[in-house]
């Protein structure tokens, strides 16, 4: 499975991005899709996961403002952040796995991880 993230970029706090996680390769009829991110000096962090029946968690820090969905004709997962803030400010990785998993928010759980993209939220 490759994934390609897409939609960082720079933008002012209080304003929204939409991220993008294209899917190629090998397809999973049970999975989880996740986003995850790292600031700088700062380890990896839990954002938020989709199951394949459409069931979303997400972290604390980002419930009411960032929303997950998926496309499954297109096989491409988004984030939609919105009210950003300084502290959102990381590279986003998108990451992938076969069957859904009761420790989906940490990083060591997913097979497939696609190349990051910057999010800069300027006050």
């Amino acid at each position: 499975v490759q994934l390609q993230a897409s939609g960082g970029g720079l933008v002012q706090a209080g304003g929204s991005l939409r991220l993008s996680c294209a899917a190629s390769g090998r397809t999973f009829s049970d999975y989880a899709w996740a986003w995850f991110r790292q600031a700088p000096g700062k380890e990896r962090e839990f954002v938020a996961a989709i199951r394949s029946n459409g069931a979303t968690r997400s972290a604390d820090s980002v419930k009411g403002r960032f929303t997950i969905s998926r496309d499954k004709s297109t096989n491409t997962m988004y984030l939609q952040m919105n009210n950003l803030k300084l502290e959102d400010t990381a590279v986003y990785y998108c990451a992938a796995r076969q069957f859904w998993s009761v420790a989906y928010s940490r990083s060591s759980e997913y097979h497939y991880w696609g190349q990051g993209t910057l999010v800069t939220v300027s006050s």
